[in-house]
């Protein structure tokens, strides 16, 4: 024979339930808001991910004053992140694109005090992002600064072999012969250079364009000198799927969520 449960009980058993509720929700909370401390590193702009299990190896990370080794250490809000003696804030990731111009140089700061990037986008935003890759002075062109450590990296690692795009202008008509041997590749003195795509943009053999995916320095720029031409211009068209479709020269734009998706599952 069953046995009736008692009002007293059944109070007793609803009240067990919404503390079991309240106890999950709390849990699930707690989840949602940790972070796991590399990715909290990252964030904060001062390295990728990958640098960032380096740091916490080697002990050089305090979290509320004690060392943490641990690589799965997650950070809770509150929690005070040092690095160096100096408290790390995660940042909001941003992502800016910027039509380079002649004459400014790619780097966060100059000893020379010539005119670099970052004066081009100082206004862009309070965080503090850097340039992804380099373009040197005479280049212009697409260039993305952002201070997503990870994205910068994966970007700019040999292995990823990002596509670039670049329209090229020569002091001289450039000769078939060497054109056919670009276009087949080449070894200079740093390696074998395979070139994806060449083509020439106008009658008289002087505007080229050229894709690429090796990141080596001023790699387009010694192709061409290789073969006895001087390169005028040199512009990048395109850097890893972003064009500078309707960004005016020394204006910078916000990427959209959409392209920074696209960039993130770049293969």
């Amino acid at each position: 024979m069953g046995l009736k449960k008692t009002p007293n009980r059944n109070r007793a058993e609803k009240k067990v339930g919404r503390d079991s509720l309240k106890s999950n929700h709390r849990e699930a909370t707690a989840s949602k808001s940790t972070t796991r401390l590399n990715k909290y590193i990252a964030q904060s702009g001062i390295c990728s991910r990958r640098e960032a299990d380096e740091l916490i190896k080697s002990g050089k990370i305090r979290v509320n004053g004690k060392v943490i080794t641990e690589m799965g250490f997650q950070i809770r809000p509150g929690d005070q992140v040092l690095y160096g003696g100096k408290i790390l804030s995660k940042e909001r990731l941003v992502y800016l694109l910027l039509n380079k111009p002649k004459d400014f140089i790619t780097t966060t700061d100059d000893p020379q005090e010539r005119k670099t990037v970052m004066q081009l986008v100082s206004k862009a935003c309070e965080e503090r992002i850097y340039p992804v890759g380099r373009l040197d002075r005479n280049t212009t062109g697409i260039l993305l600064l952002t201070n997503d450590g990870d994205l910068s990296k994966k970007l700019t690692h040999p292995s990823h072999e990002v596509g670039k795009i670049y329209q090229v202008e020569l002091d001289q008509p450039i000769e078939e012969e060497h054109f056919e041997h670009i276009k087949k590749g080449l070894k200079l003195e740093d390696g074998f250079i395979n070139v994806d795509d060449i083509a020439i943009l106008d009658p008289l053999r002087l505007l080229l364009g050229i894709e690429i995916h090796s990141g080596k320095n001023r790699i387009v720029r010694r192709i061409f000198e290789a073969f006895g031409y001087e390169v005028l211009k040199l512009d990048r068209v395109m850097f890893a799927g972003l064009t500078k479709k309707d960004l005016p020269r020394g204006k910078w734009r916000f990427l959209t969520q959409k392209e920074v998706v696209k960039l993130k599952y770049l293969k």
